[in-house]
């Protein structure tokens, strides 16, 4: 299987790394940037291209799409028109949405967009700590992701970087990012409320932190927090139970239970190998290009939906007016 990872950026970068980390060598890559085709090349021993046709016409199975989030759609619609199976990175525009998943219906193609955080070993033993009912029931949880925005990439300016646009900026690209896994988790959204801003003097006409109170169908009330503002690159997890507590500490790499009865039950995780200037390990980014693979080839049902981003981005949308009219909002599923 041949694939074509569009755009050469840190995601593009990383998503050559993981298919070859599965065993896929035959990848080459494309972005308008000829010093990422160059660096790629160098680095990773691939054919780029700055002509997205001329790598097309190198006959691909598969796109990685891997550009800014504002761009996404328009390369969905290229793999679609060339009946090429493809990926997409995080998600924060809607435009172009609906019609994707429109054509989708109508096709046999796989498009696949991503839901990394489903696949980080911290949420599979959050996720089997609470299905082994040792908290019990759930009830609520505080849940805070946080880094300061020039170290998202401390080799360029981030004023210069899509994070600090308002349309795709980086509190508002991380909401649904964390949104994704959190349904997973604990299920549909009833209401939320909102509240966004900017507090620093970060360079960037965007909202350095939102603070959201969500209520689920089922009673669960949860506290998230997302910012671009920390000093230390923070993402926690807190679950009150019935029971007992879970506390995750991503930075940490560690995720406990505890209950009155046997204390505090601590593990480290592994999230696998972390290339130089990254943050998180490769682990979950692998495990997601595998599961496209196998989408791919019908070894497994599609993990997710751009219907399913779709509705993710509508409650984001909620979130925000939420903060803009100051009251809750109702979400319609």
């Amino acid at each position: 299987m041949k694939f074509l990872v569009v755009g050469l950026g840190s995601m593009g970068k990383r998503r050559i790394r993981n298919l070859k980390q599965l065993g896929h060598t035959d990848v080459i890559g494309f972005d308008t940037r000829g010093d990422r085709c160059k660096e790629a090349n160098e680095k990773y021993q691939i054919s780029a291209f700055t002509d997205i046709s001329n790598a097309l016409k190198e006959n691909p199975n598969a796109m990685v799409i891997s550009t800014p989030p504002d761009l996404h759609m328009k390369y969905a619609k290229v793999a679609i028109k060339n009946k090429v199976h493809f990926f997409t990175e995080a998600s924060v525009v809607q435009d172009d949405m609906e019609e994707i998943i429109r054509e989708l219906k109508d096709s046999d193609i796989i498009g696949l967009p991503s839901c990394t955080m489903r696949y980080h070993p911290i949420v599979v033993s959050v996720n089997n700590i609470l299905k082994a009912n040792k908290i019990g029931k759930p009830l609520a949880f505080l849940y805070h992701s946080g880094q300061y925005l020039p170290d998202w990439h401390p080799w360029e300016d981030y004023r210069k970087f899509y994070v600090s646009k308002r349309e795709t900026g980086a509190c508002r690209e991380i909401v649904p990012f964390e949104l994704i896994w959190l349904t997973s988790t604990f299920g549909k959204i009833s209401n939320v409320f909102g509240l966004k801003t900017k507090v620093s003097k970060l360079e960037a006409d965007i909202d350095d932190i939102y603070s959201v109170l969500l209520e689920f169908q089922n009673g669960i009330r949860g506290n998230l927090t997302v910012d671009v503002i920390a000093r230390f690159p923070y993402r926690q997890l807190k679950i009150l139970g019935e029971d007992g507590v879970i506390f995750a500490d991503w930075s940490d790499r560690t995720i406990g239970y505890y209950t009155k009865e046997a204390g505090w039950k601590n593990t480290k995780i592994d999230d696998g190998g972390i290339e130089k200037n990254y943050i998180h390990g490769d682990g979950p980014y692998v495990e997601e290009m595998s599961m496209f693979v196998k989408s791919i080839k019908g070894e497994v049902e599609q993990p997710y939906t751009f219907e399913d981003d779709y509705n993710i981005l509508k409650i984001l949308e909620s979130i925000e007016k939420s903060s803009d009219v100051g009251s809750k909002q109702k979400i319609i599923n």
